[in-house]
């Protein structure tokens, strides 16, 4: 849902009053500067989107590869559980001398139950 209300709200809720926003130009938008320090509306040709936001546009490949290439059969209910994965692996680049310490803080919090292990975002980085 984009409308501008919906947007407004999650903004109001979640984003801190100094905050700097970077949106495209969409008019769910609008309304945005008055709740935040800034807010830069910019609009990307569509030639140029790669250039302007290269992560997103690699992150978003590699989560299809990973859904394609080791997930052959996905399952709606098990979608969320599919990205927590790739989450995870996205962001244990960053582990590597702190390895030991974030494996011993998953154990930790890891539950054994099915459903803790699909919805735990916690886990995820």
């Amino acid at each position: 849902d984009l409308k501008a209300e919906t947007t407004t709200n999650i903004v109001k809720a979640y984003v801190d009053s100094q905050a700097e926003l970077t949106t495209d130009a969409s008019t769910s938008y609008k309304k945005l500067k008055e709740h935040v320090k800034k807010q830069d509306a910019k609009v990307v040709k569509q030639g140029d989107l790669p250039k302007a936001l290269p992560w997103v546009h690699i992150a978003i490949g590699n989560v299809k590869r990973l859904l394609l290439d080791v997930h052959h059969q996905l399952k709606n209910e098990y979608l969320q559980y599919y990205l927590n994965e790739f989450c995870y692996k996205f962001n244990r680049r960053y582990f590597s001398e702190k390895l030991f310490d974030r494996m011993i803080r998953v154990a930790a919090n890891y539950r054994t139950d099915f459903k803790s292990k699909i919805y735990n975002r916690s886990l995820c980085g």
